[in-house]
């Protein structure tokens, strides 16, 4: 049994939407297609008529700076991520997380944009492009437009692109100046690959002895990507030590809301390793950012 009727591969942004709007029946982007290929194969998504192949188009494989900041196609493989010197640079946490996802073979072929247009609250990239103040770009029949990175999502699997009429382009990340850093950690169980049990990702800007701008992410904290707003508040302006990180990690535990999982682990568990895994993640980036 065919698991799709018709596959298309467009060389540009234009052509995509054009094989996607005008396709006779359902019709999905496909890039690495770790995650697509297997939930079609699997019956955990709807049949699909075209799959409209996206790695041939330049703009989507590009890794620049580009009006004063990083840019990273959606179709940049996680392995490139890895490797790029602008990434390593600019969003180490997005290299430490990308490196993590699966094992080599898979981060080989896989892309960051799938990565994010599979809508998962602990998607790991995902998890650290929300730390890292990330804006995608979108595009449809209209032309491009940007959004803020939180504005993907609407619930577990659940992205807020409009099937069939919108396509992920990149992401656009600040450049990271004098001061700033930022930091990925996860802990996880081996299942054949390694399934992250929570995943947390910080960037910080100090100034001098204290912390003049911080962003946590961390996954699962809700059913979206989530980010600990509150621990940031608390934060602004302290010195990392251990009671501001211990005031913090309060803030974050009476905001987040866990969730249990019987492939990874229960909502209780993770409330008890997530405080070694914030301070870990906290101090290495305020001691990079030196």
């Amino acid at each position: 049994m065919n698991l799709w009727q018709q596959y298309l591969s467009p060389h540009s942004i234009p052509d995509a939407i054009q094989a996607l709007t005008s396709a006779p029946g359902s019709a999905i982007p496909i890039a690495g297609g770790t995650d697509l290929l297997l939930d079609i194969q699997q019956g955990r998504h709807a049949p699909v008529h075209t799959l409209v192949d996206l790695t041939s188009i330049p703009e989507l494989n590009l890794l620049e700076e580009r009006e004063g900041q990083l840019f990273i196609g959606a179709a940049a493989s996680l392995t490139r991520i890895v490797r790029h010197p602008l990434v390593a640079r600019h969003a180490q946490a997005l290299v430490e997380a990308c490196d993590l996802v699966g094992g080599p073979q898979v981060r080989n072929v896989a892309t960051l944009g799938g990565n994010v247009a599979h809508a998962l609250p602990a998607a790991d990239g995902t998890i650290a492009l929300l730390a890292l103040d990330a804006e995608a770009e979108i595009a449809d029949l209209s032309g491009l437009r940007r959004v803020q990175f939180s504005d993907l999502f609407l619930g577990p699997g659940k992205s807020a692109l409009k099937h069939g009429e919108e396509l992920l382009v990149g992401f656009y990340l600040p450049l990271t100046k004098s001061h700033q850093a930022s930091c990925f950690k996860r802990i996880m169980r081996p299942q054949g690959v390694a399934l992250p049990i929570i995943n947390l990702a910080i960037r910080v800007s100090r100034k001098n002895d204290a912390l003049e701008d911080i962003r946590i992410s961390v996954g699962p904290g809700a059913a979206t990507p989530w980010r600990a707003q509150k621990a940031d508040q608390a934060l602004l302006g302290q010195p990392v030590n251990d009671d501001t990180m211990g005031a913090a990690l309060e803030a974050l535990l009476a905001q987040v809301g866990f969730r249990s999982s019987p492939r990874r682990a229960s909502a209780e568990y993770r409330q008890h390793i997530v405080a070694g895994l914030f301070k870990d993640t906290l101090q290495t980036a305020w001691l990079r950012a030196i």
